[in-house]
């Protein structure tokens, strides 16, 4: 009995209310982390996925991202699955605050001085706000996602890389009875 309610879904066991999205997201996030590190791809590879992805991310495209993401992670041959999880940061879900945040950054980096309006934060919208809108917003874009995907490149990298080596060794381990 207790090892069927181990394997219960928490939505059939009765774990609902203000924990079952907590449970749901935590398990969406390891399924999501482990289908990375087992693809069939290099540590750099994989890692120049993630560091494309963190770039593409932080660009004020939010409609296009999977398609330039994708697109780009066939010209560079890189994992495209890496590349487009690594978007995944920059959603619907996230867009007023993190434009905002591109605003912010971008209006510390450039002369121009416009306005924020969180209500015309579509792409066809910022184009008819000004050129000057998504100037400041693209060069957030950029100021932010440079650093971070060095950043993401070399922590990816040594996440990747310990990981696989833990797991070689856990598999050696069982093989050899230890």
């Amino acid at each position: 009995m207790a090892d069927l309610q181990r394997h219960t879904p928490p939505e059939e066991s009765g774990v609902k209310g203000k924990w079952g999205w907590w449970t749901g997201t935590k398990r969406w996030v390891r399924f999501w982390y482990l289908r990375l590190m087992r693809q069939n791809s290099s540590p750099q590879n994989l890692a120049a996925a993630m560091a494309l992805g963190m770039f593409i991310g932080s660009m004020p495209i939010m409609p296009f991202q999977s398609v330039v993401v994708i697109a780009l992670a066939f010209v560079l041959r890189v994992n495209k699955l890496a590349a487009w999880l690594a978007t995944c940061y920059s959603n619907a879900a996230t867009m007023v605050p993190f434009y905002y945040f591109l605003y912010l950054v971008g209006s510390a980096v450039t002369p121009f001085h416009v306005a924020f309006d969180p209500n015309k934060l579509e792409m066809e919208q910022l184009f008819e706000a000004g050129w000057q809108v998504f100037a400041v917003m693209f060069a957030g874009g950029l100021a932010f996602g440079i650093p971070a995907t060095v950043l993401t490149y070399f922590i990816s990298l040594f996440i990747i890389r310990r990981y696989r080596q833990r797991r070689a060794l856990r598999l050696l381990r069982k093989r050899t009875g230890n």
